[in-house]
């Protein structure tokens, strides 16, 4: 059966509520390799209770659900979904701890055409209970590969943002662990196509990969440590397409071009060459 957009547009998605702690938010920075040299008191710092702070891509793990796809009445193949892009703004430092509730919609479904896949477009806002205010707000682009060809507007997807044809200002290389996935999987998303070699290879790849939003979150700590001297308050904005899978083990190099207070950014595997995270901007104060 075709998906029906117009149900998609009118699904109510439920709201999540959640409560984290200081332990999940080091482990975050613990799954996307912060503190891998012990006597770098700025990485130090996200890793550690005392004066605890931040990473801004921990908003990404927070009352989210990997699998709505799968588990509500949308009619897609979940297993042919991808990943396609994520952005996030950030609407004020994270707190370490707090009470948090979610909210999701999908705001945009487009018919690419038959075999050629549909595109949703989803918003989630986190908003701090304890406030009333708003955290974050992330907008997430997936790829459904088998569902296109239902009929629906088939516009042309708003153009990337494009990277300099330039050698990059900077670069940052930051290596993952052999066991990344399986460590940044304790955040929230247990997909086994990032745990069980089994799973992994009957989707077509040699041994388990790694989050995609973990590729992101490298990205994420690169443009920090480089661009703002780890101050998580000067990162307020992040956007980046997942165009390769990364396989825990290998290293991420960031290239990042300076405009102001505009970043552009790639993220490079340096043992394949291959892009994994491409037309990438950030926002920095």
């Amino acid at each position: 059966m075709p998906i029906d957009p117009q149900k998609l547009l009118a699904l109510r998605l439920p709201e999540i509520a959640q409560r984290y702690t200081d332990r999940d938010v080091i482990l975050y920075a613990l799954g996307i390799g912060l503190g891998q040299d012990p006597l770098d008191k700025r990485q130090l710092a996200f890793v550690t209770e005392a004066r605890l702070k931040v990473l801004p891509t921990f908003a990404v793990t927070l009352a989210f659900s990997p699998f709505w796809l799968r588990d509500l009445d949308t009619g897609i193949d979940f297993l042919k979904v991808v990943h396609g892009a994520e952005s996030l703004v950030l609407h004020g430092p994270l707190p370490a701890h707090g009470h948090i509730t979610g909210r999701m919609r999908i705001v945009d479904v487009v018919d690419k055409g038959a075999g050629k896949g549909a595109v949703l477009t989803c918003e989630r806002v986190i908003v701090d209970e304890s406030s009333g205010c708003k955290l974050a707000t992330l907008t997430e682009t997936v790829f459904c590969r088998g569902d296109g060809g239902f009929g629906g507007p088939r516009r042309k997807s708003p153009p990337p943002h494009p990277v300099p044809d330039r050698a990059p200002d900077t670069i940052c290389d930051l290596p993952t662990r052999p066991e990344t996935a399986l460590l940044y999987r304790m955040s929230g998303d247990a997909n086994p196509l990032h745990s069980d070699p089994d799973v992994a290879k009957a989707a077509g790849f040699e041994r388990p990969i790694l989050h995609g939003l973990a590729s992101f979150g490298v990205a994420g700590h690169a443009l920090l440590k480089t661009i703002c001297d780890y101050d998580p308050g000067r990162l307020i904005a992040m956007a980046g397409r997942f165009s390769a899978p990364v396989f825990p083990g290998e290293t991420i190099r960031t290239e990042m071009w300076r405009e102001g207070e505009v970043v552009s950014f790639r993220a490079r595997v340096v043992e394949r060459g291959v892009v994994a995270i491409d037309n990438g901007r950030a926002e920095v104060r």
